[in-house]
């Protein structure tokens, strides 16, 4: 069944004769008969019935037609809208981890870019799906982080998919806390100290792993444990339930308000976070534009690194 044939259908019906169909189609009433017996006989049905004064639809025929007049319908929405006028391309499209300073480069560039016309894409994801998102081009970058723990197998997988990292920043651990906590005014924090509180993560899907992991010592036990898929409920938890997350410390007082403080956590690890792209496209002018927002962004903050 073709979209040609279906169009062949629908003037049959309109005109209510396959010769004068034919004239109005500018195609030989020969090929014309051909190709509707060919989708009858395709479809199983018989859409027209033959009679001395031409051809009329059956009822499973008129049944088709409905169908059929749908289709070619929404076929010409399709063609008004993407061949009357040029369409509103994707113009950039990042996969990322819960990162504020990913939020805050992406609006500078939406800024930046100041038409009428555009579409920008901005998914907060598991890191299984950021590296899909890449691989697959549904985004031009992805912003995920490596640890000693988890680099060699995530360096793996980027591999396999024949995506690459590339080093953003690498900043010492912290945590984030309600400016309520007890444990706010310290200078630094043990993972001792963090026992008593709820420890909140990021849920990684039926690809849960520690190694898939956007907290650092994601296998260090914590009697207390909340699992949350979003950032505004992670913040809201950490508000309402005095809880903690462990993070790089960037945080953004445009976005996040006042209410969430960063300390230090006392930690041998380190979070190199960086961003991934596909080794098989050159990287085109918003993903180098974005990615001056996002180095713009992050030199000012001056991680402690």
């Amino acid at each position: 069944m073709t979209l040609q044939q279906l169009r062949y259908i629908i003037e049959i019906a309109e005109t209510g004769s396959i010769t004068m169909a034919a004239q109005r189609l500018f195609i030989a009433q020969p090929s014309l008969s051909k190709s509707v017996a060919e989708l009858e006989k395709e479809m199983g049905i018989t859409i027209f019935a033959r009679s001395n004064r031409g051809v009329y639809l059956t009822e499973e025929g008129s049944r088709f037609l409905s169908y059929a007049r749908q289709i070619i319908e929404q076929t010409q929405l399709l063609e008004s809208e993407y061949k009357s006028a040029p369409p509103p391309n994707r113009v950039f499209a990042v996969s990322s981890q819960h990162y504020a300073f990913v939020v805050n480069a992406f609006v500078e560039l939406v800024r930046e870019y100041g038409k009428d016309k555009y579409e920008f894409t901005l998914r907060e994801l598991k890191t299984a799906e950021i590296i899909e998102d890449v691989r697959t081009h549904r985004s031009d970058i992805g912003v995920l982080f490596l640890s000693s723990f988890n680099r060699e197998v995530i360096r793996h997988i980027l591999q396999s998919e024949e995506l690459k990292f590339e080093t953003l920043f690498t900043a010492k651990p912290h945590v984030f806390v309600s400016k309520n906590n007890p444990l706010v005014g310290r200078s630094s924090v043990t993972l001792e100290d963090l026992r008593e509180f709820p420890r909140l993560t990021y849920d990684q899907g039926v690809k849960n792993s520690f190694y898939f992991a956007e907290e650092l010592h994601i296998t260090e036990q914590s009697p207390k444990n909340i699992i949350v898929s979003d950032r505004a409920s992670l913040f809201n938890l950490l508000i309402g339930l005095d809880g903690y997350t462990i993070s790089s410390g960037v945080l953004s007082s445009d976005l996040n308000g006042d209410n969430i403080v960063s300390i230090p956590l006392e930690s041998d690890e380190r979070m190199e976070i960086g961003y991934i792209i596909t080794n098989d496209r050159p990287m085109n002018a918003m993903t180098q534009s974005y990615l001056e927002h996002l180095n713009r962004y992050i030199s000012n903050y001056s991680p402690d690194q």
